[in-house]
């Protein structure tokens, strides 16, 4: 019984941990200056909600349970742009490009937004989306070359 009690108090503890730094991964706390301003992630919101909302979910969470598996017509579903998937795996430079050509050539559905968004508001609806990340992730981006490729 004593044993068990032990294994009981480890167990919870080692949850109880992973569950914070879970919690403080995912946190959308910034205290980090970000390449973006406060008026670009304004602007963003309504060219978010009204270009990229109902793809990729209105906080970014997405809505397909399985973004990263095809679907039966062979293409990807759009990822969540949250700290969910792997939008911070791409620099600046790639978001931008596969916001005005497309998903297609990455194997997604994306439709081309170069006839509806302009270089700045693309960059805004990128602002918008990356106030979804935490600091951790931002930091993760900004390690993988975020800014620099």
């Amino acid at each position: 019984m004593h044993i068990n009690k032990k294994i009981f108090f480890t167990v919870a503890f080692v949850l109880a941990v992973a569950i914070f730094v879970g919690y403080k991964w995912n946190s959308k706390v910034q205290n980090q200056k970000r390449w973006y301003t406060k008026q670009m992630v304004t602007n963003g919101k309504p060219l978010y909600e009204n270009n990229c909302a109902s793809c990729h979910g209105l906080n970014g969470e997405g809505t397909a349970k399985f973004w990263n598996k095809k679907m039966a017509n062979g293409r990807y579903p759009p990822p969540p742009l949250n700290s969910e998937a792997h939008a911070y795996h791409h620099p600046l430079k790639a978001l931008r490009f596969t916001i005005q050509n497309g998903g297609k050539y990455i194997g997604g559905v994306m439709p081309a937004f170069n006839q509806k968004l302009s270089y700045k508001e693309t960059d805004e609806v990128i602002a918008y989306f990356q106030e979804f990340w935490g600091d951790k992730f931002y930091e993760e981006w900004l390690k993988r070359g975020g800014l620099k490729k």
